[in-house]
């Protein structure tokens, strides 16, 4: 008797490139990971850093869309790196496997640690993320792999963007997609490392509450704050998504800074 299956292979962007993921456990990439991708705009020779990847749909993304951009993809749980190394395996994915690598790091690690661990200092024109956003006191999940990636502990963001800054170049991009209720510990983490911050709040439809913030901001800048104009996802009385957002999520356009 043939159990089931552990583990789904899922299409993104259309077809454009294909994820597996963890079946009935663990975190599953949607689009969240989609329009965290369609934050870097840059045709340039770039590399980007996809912190707490998970099985890597952020970073794949990236590198689907961008011909240029090599991605390092780093994960603290061994069974979702695996995952991320199973995809590159594929035969759908190999225009870019070639430039994504994948690495067991802590994102939260300091100093001599953290550079030795692959998370080294000035090296990345880009550096997403999606942070776990479940608070530690919300109800505890029995699923291991999901307890592990959404557990967020005091100082979360402290700590990945103190990262973030450290690893990356001067004048390079932050990139993230959060909920709403985490602007105040974003923007207190970026302090003095970045600046220059935009920030869009993702609306579900027209007069209803954000249900995610999008960021971006640039290391060293002293340019100020920006709230940009909103996204919305559904026109009214429709599931269908809007066709900017349609377009994001299945990468046939990014998302510029201003």
């Amino acid at each position: 008797m043939t159990g089931k299956p552990s583990e789904t292979i899922d299409a993104f962007h259309r077809g454009a490139f294909h994820v597996v993921q963890p079946k009935g456990r663990g975190h599953r990439s949607g689009m969240d990971a989609m329009l965290l991708a369609a934050l870097v705009a840059d045709e340039r020779a770039i590399r980007a850093a996809d912190l707490g990847a998970g099985a890597g749909a952020a970073g794949m993304a990236v590198a689907s869309r961008l011909e240029r951009a090599e991605v390092v993809l780093f994960e603290r749980s061994r069974d979702m790196a695996e995952f991320a190394r199973k995809s590159l395996l594929l035969a759908e994915n190999a225009r870019f496997a070639g430039r994504v690598s994948v690495v067991e790091a802590d994102v939260t690690l300091t100093g001599k640690d953290r550079n030795a661990a692959g998370l080294v200092d000035d090296s990345f024109h880009h550096v997403i993320m999606n942070p776990p956003f479940n608070d530690a006191s919300d109800r505890l999940t029995p699923d291991a792999l999901k307890a592990e990636a959404h557990a967020m502990t005091e100082g979360l963001f402290e700590k990945w963007i103190r990262t973030a800054g450290a690893i990356m170049i001067p004048g390079g991009q932050l990139s993230l997609i959060a909920r709403p209720e985490s602007i105040g510990e974003i923007i207190t983490a970026c302090g003095r490392r970045f600046g220059g911050m935009e920030i869009t709040p993702i609306h579900p439809r027209e007069g209803e509450n954000a249900v995610r913030i999008l960021v971006t901001a640039i290391k060293g800048s002293r340019a100020r704050l920006a709230l940009r104009a909103p996204l919305i996802m559904h026109g009214e009385g429709t599931h269908k998504f809007t066709d900017f957002v349609d377009d994001m999520n299945n990468g046939r356009a990014s998302y510029p800074r201003r």
